[in-house]
């Protein structure tokens, strides 16, 4: 109703004008047969009026409908005898500027009576992605005061007259104003560079939010890319930039993938994983009856099968490969969380030794094609328990008699997310508003999202030939107290403090990758080759039956893992 009174309204007073500016004599017929035609031609023909005027955007013009219509008068031979062209041409600018002015004042009247603007906020980005997200700023409480961009070319110009400038001439503005959020859109920059602008200009917000990355953003099928509160997992993402997920597929695609472990961090991530590179068949294997339920509940379609059982149980695992007949086999099944194993060690030694042994045993019976081990960095002159029982492991994948099988360990350190690591353990100490804890000053870890890690396991399996350990290039070392104080701020609870307790059974301060400097290289940079390890395999079985009887298992451990030197801190 409003658009046919607005047309109306504006089509007498138009041409009434222009008849005047013309010297014309009135004609009330002529405006009451392009009114018809207006009205007709824009309720069921044109839809420019169709639109609605509270939610226009900046780019909205009403020209298609306008111009139409004058182009058809232009045509009927009653107009143009009867009134010059150029009254015609006139009239269409005439309209087509008080149409929009009409539009764009009830908008903004609208707008600035129905929302009161009390957030301050800069954009970090000029690109798509920030004007996109001021797009979205438009209706609601938050008013942009400028983009910055590292583009030197934008300098000096304008968005929607938001000015674009630098960060370092914004830094002078930033000493002597409060701004309310700091938005950083840029969804395909590393993360070594939201990494700097966080703590560059982190002070001088009382927010900060991030728009995903690219990578997050595609791997969810139905996501929308939203503003999110920036996250330690941002700040310390990898991104890995040699990902060939053609590779990948070709590795995966139509082939049934056995998972070990398939309902714990990292096994639930490469379960995901192998659901998006379109495998035939999975089978979800972990004797954790909650776990399973729960990736089972998630992924669960006919092409899924969960299996509860131990991998220490042979022969339960036995009957799975011969029902199941997989091609290839991730096992990430392992007792991980390093004071726990050093107070099971028994336990630990059955789960991930002879637990290992058995799937790999089982795979060369049933010409699996593939297995991929999963390691850790703490096999590496390892400390702690658990980082020898993966270093045995490792030994075993590489010299067992694998006959047709490809067997392939990938090594790699902490995950962020993952169910042991320190992430969970600081975010709930925080949400408690408890300090956190950390054990020694200087203690440092590696750190990997779990898709990025489990992404780069496909990736060294599909190039696997066999024997091979592979490592992933996990970036630098972080300091977990520095990584604490991130969390901190990131929370915005300045008075929680970081305490030191000591460190724990087996911990070591700084973890290793590589064993010695003679390690091979890829085709890709993310993954690296270790110099392989003789270890005659008969000799090696004696002593694993050895370690299982032995009373004292930890000098079992160094005989067959010389370099284990046990901390007790």
């Amino acid at each position: 109703m409003r658009n046919i009174l607005v047309i109306s309204l504006l089509t007498f007073v138009t041409f009434s004008w222009t008849f005047y500016l013309f010297h014309q004599p009135f004609n009330i017929y002529i405006i009451l047969w392009v009114l018809v035609i207006r009205l007709l031609a824009s309720r069921f023909i044109l839809k420019d009026y169709s639109i609605s005027w509270a939610k226009i955007s900046p780019k909205t013009l009403l020209t298609k409908s306008v111009v139409y219509v004058t182009a058809f008068l232009i045509s009927l031979p009653y107009l143009y005898t009867t009134i010059p062209l150029s009254f015609l041409v006139s009239e269409l600018f005439f309209y087509l500027f008080l149409i929009n002015f009409f539009m764009y004042s009830y908008f903004f009247f609208i707008h600035r009576s129905q929302i009161q603007k009390t957030q301050s906020v800069i954009i970090y980005g000029a690109g798509k992605a920030g004007m996109q997200i001021n797009e979205e700023f438009k209706d609601s409480v938050y008013s942009v005061k400028y983009f910055i961009d590292d583009d030197l070319r934008l300098k000096n110009k304008s968005i929607d007259s938001i000015p674009i400038t630098t960060k370092q001439k914004i830094e002078k503005k930033l000493i002597d104003n409060n701004y309310d959020l700091l938005v950083i859109a840029m969804p395909s920059s590393e993360q070594a560079r939201i990494n700097q602008i966080y703590k560059e200009l982190n002070e001088y917000f009382k927010k900060v939010q991030i728009l995903p990355s690219l990578d997050e953003i595609f791997r969810h099928k139905e996501y929308t890319p939203q503003l999110k509160n920036i996250s330690v997992e941002d700040l310390l993402a990898r991104h890995p930039q040699d990902l060939d997920k053609d590779r990948i597929s070709e590795f995966i695609k139509e082939k049934t993938v056995l998972v070990t472990g398939a309902g714990g961090s990292i096994g639930s991530e490469i379960v995901r994983q192998c659901m998006k590179f379109k495998a035939s068949k999975i089978i979800l294997l972990d004797h954790s009856e909650f776990n399973l339920y729960q990736i089972e509940q998630e992924v669960s379609n006919e092409n899924i099968i969960p299996v509860m059982q131990s991998v220490v149980n042979k022969e339960d695992i036995e009957r799975t490969f011969k029902q199941y007949t997989p091609n290839i086999v991730i096992h990430a099944a392992a007792y991980k969380h390093v004071p726990l194993v050093e107070s099971n060690i028994s336990e630990a030694i059955s789960n991930n030794i002879i637990g290992t042994k058995n799937v790999i045993d089982i795979s060369i019976t049933y010409g699996v094609e593939k297995l991929i081990l999963i390691s850790t960095d703490k096999a590496v002159r390892p400390t702690n328990v658990m980082g020898t029982t993966k270093r045995i492991c490792e030994l075993y994948a590489q010299n067992v008699k694998a006959h047709s099988t490809d067997i392939v360990a990938v090594r790699f350190g902490n995950v962020l997310g993952s169910s042991g690591s320190v992430i969970p353990k600081f975010k709930n100490q925080i949400e408690k508003a408890e300090d956190i804890t950390v054990t020694h000053p200087d203690i440092t870890r590696y750190f990997m999202l779990i898709h990025e890690a489990c992404e780069l396991v496909l990736q060294a399996g599909a190039i696997a030939t066999g024997g091979e350990i592979f490592i992933l290039d996990m970036g630098e070392p972080v300091k977990i107290v520095d990584l604490a104080q991130k969390m901190i701020d990131l929370s915005g609870k300045s008075d929680i403090k970081i305490v030191f307790c000591g460190l724990r059974p087996g911990e070591k301060l700084y973890e290793e990758l590589l064993i010695s400097d003679s390690d091979a290289t890829t085709n890709y940079d993310s993954i690296t080759v270790a110099k392989p390890t003789k270890y005659q395999i008969d000799k090696l079985n004696n002593d694993i039956i050895n370690l299982i009887k032995s009373e004292d298992k930890i000098k079992a451990l160094k005989k067959i893992v010389p370099e284990f030197n046990h901390q007790l801190n």
